[in-house]
């Protein structure tokens, strides 16, 4: 009897050891983390993918540069891309970002209209979007960040109409087909010099120098009287200017950007002026409002960056 009563004590103790013992890392005290849904809240577990129409272009470079050292000082992991201004790459980019399960994707596109796709992909796995510089089309923004630019291409036209006098015939270099840039830029311009000076030729140099260089080139062998030029950024308006010093007229040319190049070439004389966008502020804003809007915070649909105008 007495030893049936101690196995049976024996097999008691194994079963209470066995209901109290617990697995690692498990708790017997009620759990309060942070759920999967306030941790993108967050900004130490942030990643923020960033898509750039092209690093192939000063302003952008320093646009990206000046996002990820911000998101560096948050505590925020970036993930950079460049489209190398393709629009099907950029949508690649983009799909690659989403598979990513980034926390936010901020885009600036190559063109318009062709991201828009890519923004409502975004959309439908609720990956917010934020735009800078150039807008979308399509699909849902949380903010677009960029310069105001039918004022600047307003600044440039009137500029160049003080410079050259009504009637005086000019040549539009035009960006991106497609792109919001160039388009604002267009329409500011125009709407500064319609019935005022003579457009002679528009043609696109799609934003790069060597383009700009070639179109300059042919657009001066029929329109040898030209005086001024409108480039809609500083790359294009680099690229003429080296056309119209190799054909040794003397063209006045405004830019679009502030580049480092364009600035000192507007200081050297060989730009009549550039149009001061800030590449530096659109990238930091840029993060500072993604990462407001992943803690919950309430942000501007649009938010305008001020603008210049460069002058010798």
């Amino acid at each position: 009897m007495k030893k049936q009563l101690i196995l049976l004590m024996a097999l008691l103790a194994t079963v209470m050891l066995s209901a109290c013992s617990v697995k690692p890392g498990f708790s017997l005290e009620p759990s309060f983390g942070t759920s999967a849904t306030s941790t993108k809240g967050s900004s130490d577990t942030l990643t923020i993918g960033l898509s750039i129409s092209t690093l192939n272009n000063p302003f952008f470079v320093t646009l990206s540069e000046n996002a990820e050292a911000k998101a560096r000082e948050l505590g925020v992991n970036t993930t950079i891309v460049d489209a190398q201004d393709n629009a099907s790459k950029q949508a690649s980019d983009i799909e690659d970002l989403i598979q990513q399960n980034v926390d936010l994707i901020i885009i600036n596109p190559v063109d318009s209209v062709a991201v828009a796709t890519a923004v409502e992909s975004a959309n439908a796995l609720n990956i917010p979007v934020i735009t800078v510089d150039r807008s979308s089309e399509g699909g849902e923004v949380v903010s677009h960040i960029a310069s105001d630019n039918v004022a600047g291409g307003k600044l440039a036209g009137e500029y160049i109409t003080e410079l050259i006098g009504e009637g005086a015939k000019v040549v539009e270099l035009e960006g991106v087909a497609g792109s919001s840039a160039a388009r604002d830029r267009g329409q500011g311009f125009n709407e500064a010099v319609t019935g005022i000076l003579d457009v002679v030729a528009k043609q696109t140099a799609n934003f790069n120098r060597s383009e700009g260089l070639t179109v300059m080139e042919n657009i001066l062998q029929s329109n040898p009287d030209v005086t001024a030029v409108f480039a809609h950024n500083d790359e294009m308006a680099l690229g003429a200017q080296e056309a119209i010093s190799a054909s040794g007229k003397k063209i006045v040319v405004v830019g679009f950007d502030a580049t480092d190049d364009a600035v000192a070439a507007v200081k050297a004389g060989n730009l009549a002026a550039t149009v001061a966008q800030k590449p530096d502020e659109i990238g930091k804003i840029a993060m500072e409002t993604a990462i407001a809007y992943l803690n919950g915070e309430t942000v501007e649909e649009v938010i305008p960056v001020n603008l210049d105008l460069i002058t010798k």
